[in-house]
């Protein structure tokens, strides 16, 4: 039986990550994972002015999707690679365990 709670922040994370400029920034932090990027470099690339990129971050990182680290005056976003592995597990958990539509090893 799935876990109300669980089932309810998992909704949250996707919700997150439901807005289109926010999926671009996971997708972009994934790509530069480990090391990640500072928010100068995110906003330039996606083209996403200051004021509003800082938004989309506080978002994500309520929902633990990026984590953030200062270095000096820096700001530094990375995915959150732990937890969006959880989420695809919740995902694949359900079809994998009962009718094997996607074999398990095919997801690690």
């Amino acid at each position: 039986m799935e876990d109300p709670e669980l089932t309810t922040r998992y909704a949250d994370m996707f919700s997150a990550m439901g807005a289109e400029p926010r999926l671009r920034i996971v997708r972009l932090l994934l790509s530069a994972h480990p090391e990640g990027l500072v928010v100068g470099d995110i906003g330039s690339e996606l083209g996403i002015p200051s004021s509003t990129l800082s938004h989309h971050l506080d978002k994500l990182k309520n929902e633990r999707i990026v984590k953030v680290r200062r270095e000096g005056t820096f700001l530094w976003y990375s995915a959150n690679t732990e937890v969006l592995q959880e989420l695809l597990g919740f995902l694949y958990a359900e079809c994998c365990t009962r009718n094997k539509a996607i074999e398990p090893q095919r997801i690690v």
